[in-house]
């Protein structure tokens, strides 16, 4: 794939030297996920869920900045703590069904600003329906193409 046709792509790479960290290019900003502890219990610092939860939590503390800003509403800060949890179904008895999900995300909502009590019900509601949350919860559909060297 050529530079012009990695424009809008995230790049992602490791290789033999530290297999187990990787290399982020997003346009112009560079991450690194290191998993070099994993094995004796060291967590170096984000693992790719942290990466999903910060997209998540980002996107709806701008949308819901967006929102407030459309209506006028004085909303000075918001804030999303956000955690990942494996749960285990009860021996996979629903596993086909889709509600039956295994993967749980809780969010935390902090909301600073003098808002009426109905301003904020609204604002967790709209938190709901950032396109990170609307993508996540509607599922993904991951197609991989090998590229010849």
């Amino acid at each position: 794939m050529s530079v012009e046709e990695k424009e809008g792509f995230v790049t992602v790479y490791t290789d033999s030297s530290a297999p187990l960290v990787a290399h982020i290019s997003a346009g112009i900003d560079n991450m690194t996920i290191d998993e070099s502890g994993v094995g004796e219990g060291i967590k170096e610092g984000a693992d790719p869920y942290d990466y999903i939860l910060a997209a998540l939590g980002s996107c709806t503390v701008i949308t819901l900045h967006m929102y407030a800003q459309r209506k006028g509403w004085p909303l000075e800060r918001a804030e999303v703590s956000l955690r990942h949890e494996r749960i285990h179904a009860d021996d996979c008895a629903h596993c086909e069904e889709k509600e039956a999900k295994l993967t749980h995300v809780t969010k935390h909502l902090r909301l600073t600003g003098d808002l009426t009590k109905e301003q904020r019900k609204r604002l967790k509601v709209i938190s709901s329906k950032c396109p990170v949350q609307k993508t996540l919860v509607a599922g993904i559909s991951v197609e991989t193409k090998l590229e010849e060297n």
